[in-house]
């Protein structure tokens, strides 16, 4: 296994390079989009409501390999939507980027769940006080709700942080040069499934178990007091 590592070091390190910038630039985006759509399920508009509920059932019944193929086949083949400038290296560039809006518009799902849960703990009291005070659905939203809530849910954000590393591995579908790719290409090449699997398995676990004591630690130094 030693030798596996010191023979492709400069690939593993790419290819988890790779991993760690579709993590980071979908979460972004699934936070963001997250946020609005679970201020769309909690908004005094029944319309508003109605596309944050249908958003969320969409995506979290649809299986992401089937997403992420229909951004890259479906809207960057077949329609010729492009996120990226012509050049030597476009099409591994749209791949990228179509795999981040893939991964991060099915993240947004779960992010908006859990935030939503947290919205939901927030005292009645809280909103009534802004509402005297003057404050529209998105004053008292962005002002007294939301950082409350985001309080609350750092520990499940942590959670679906981590999935979202481990689904990373769903870009490799379309040609993207992740983590899981190298590995597919490893075992084909290579006699050791076994110490190949291990090599990546120990990769992830490196990856997501900061990640999930630093969202642990965050939990408790910001716990919000009953």
């Amino acid at each position: 296994m030693f030798d596996l590592i010191s023979e492709y070091s400069d690939q593993l390190l790419d290819a988890f390079w790779v991993t760690i910038k579709l993590t980071v630039f979908s979460g972004v985006l699934a936070l963001v989009l997250g946020t609005i759509i679970a201020a769309m399920r909690v908004a005094p508009v029944p319309v508003a409501r109605w596309v944050g509920t249908a958003y969320v059932t969409i995506f979290r019944n649809t299986p992401l390999t089937l997403i992420i193929v229909i951004c890259s086949l479906g809207l960057y083949f077949q329609l010729g939507i492009t996120l990226a400038a012509a050049g030597p290296n476009d099409l591994a560039e749209n791949n990228f980027r179509w795999a981040v809006v893939g991964l991060g518009v099915y993240t947004a799902a779960f992010v908006c769940e859990s935030l939503r849960s947290g919205i939901n703990t927030v005292h009645m009291g809280q909103s009534e006080a802004g509402r005297s005070l003057g404050f529209t659905f998105s004053q008292n939203l962005r002002l007294i709700v939301l950082p409350q809530a985001f309080r609350s849910v750092i520990a499940p954000l942590g959670s679906v942080l981590i999935a979202l590393t481990k689904n990373s591995t769903v870009a490799a579908a379309i040609g993207v040069g992740e983590a899981a790719l190298l590995m597919s290409e490893m075992i084909e090449v290579e006699a050791a499934p076994l110490a190949v699997g291990a090599i990546f398995a120990f990769g992830f676990v490196v990856l997501t178990l900061p990640t999930g004591l630093l969202f642990g630690w965050l939990a408790k130094r910001f716990e919000v007091a009953r």
